[in-house]
């Protein structure tokens, strides 16, 4: 079984500007669903039914060229994980985005956790 999803920790917001990444904000999304995954995955190892085989965890990058790159997906993103509007994130970033050359990147960070369990 190959187990690929989220690892339980919230996303970071920052801009990429000449190769540094400065950090802007962390998102609020609730970690419950990765939590309950992860005691998910735990159950049947501890009863016996799998053995992880791998492990790896990738913190993965994913960028935008725009303010309205970053709008249009943190709409997604906080209709999908079912939480408020994060209008702060976006005021922070634009404040921020003013003060760096516009080839600057904006980048959403979060780890990305892979395991492979080989049935018993």
């Amino acid at each position: 079984m190959i187990d690929v999803r989220p690892g339980p920790n919230h996303r970071r917001v920052g801009i990429l500007n000449r190769g540094r990444w400065m950090p802007v904000g962390t998102m609020g999304e609730s970690l419950d669903d990765d939590r309950a995954a992860t005691a998910a995955v735990q159950t049947v190892l501890r009863a016996g039914l799998f053995r992880r085989e791998k492990y790896a965890r990738v913190d993965l990058w994913r960028y935008l060229d725009t303010l309205l790159d970053f709008r249009a997906w943190l709409e997604e993103f906080t209709h999908l994980a079912n939480l408020p509007p994060h209008e702060w994130m976006v005021k922070r970033l634009a404040s921020e985005l003013a003060k760096v050359p516009r080839r600057a990147k904006i980048v959403v960070r979060g780890p990305l956790e892979f395991r492979v369990l080989k049935k018993i």
